[in-house]
């Protein structure tokens, strides 16, 4: 039996509240419009330099398929995804919060595929589900060689 904690950063897309262990964060930042790299699917924004590494820019909002506009003040967290670095578009950052490992619950059986993978699980709170995501996952391994090529061949340009 886990007595663990983890250490979570919550942010908003629309209406849904989501995280990310905080090891896996590295830096929020204001939302700049990222570089645009041509053949990306249309939930990547494009690149942005940071800190010497060109980092791929993940619409959440476009990748989840959450209606509506992105709001005034979205911010941008810089992520590590293991080997990988990956940014990801936010509605707004909220807090860091600490939860019990035993809190956090594996995915429902209605999260089937690609789209289980993204989850960590999910933790109840007062003002909802708190939906944990897998920050290593968020792009799949054909994925990232499509934004390889897509960021090479612009460099060759």
């Amino acid at each position: 039996m886990s007595t663990g904690k983890t250490q979570l950063v919550t942010f908003r897309l629309g209406d849904d509240h989501f995280a990310a262990d905080i090891f896996s964060v590295e830096r929020v930042l204001r939302h700049a419009k990222p570089r645009p790299v041509p053949d990306l699917p249309p939930w990547m924004e494009g690149v942005l330099d940071y800190q010497g590494r060109v980092i791929p820019v993940i619409d959440l909002r476009a990748r989840f398929g959450v209606d509506g506009e992105r709001p005034e003040g979205a911010r941008i967290l810089v992520c590590k995804a293991g080997d990988d670095w990956i940014a990801m578009t936010v509605d707004a950052v909220q807090e860091v919060t600490t939860v019990d490992d035993t809190q956090i619950e594996p995915a429902p059986p209605l999260f089937r595929g690609l789209t289980r993978e993204y989850l960590t699980g999910m933790v109840r709170r007062d003002a909802g589900v708190l939906v944990v995501l897998n920050v290593r996952h968020l792009l799949t391994s054909q994925e990232r060689l499509q934004l390889e090529r897509a960021v090479d061949a612009k460099a060759g340009q």
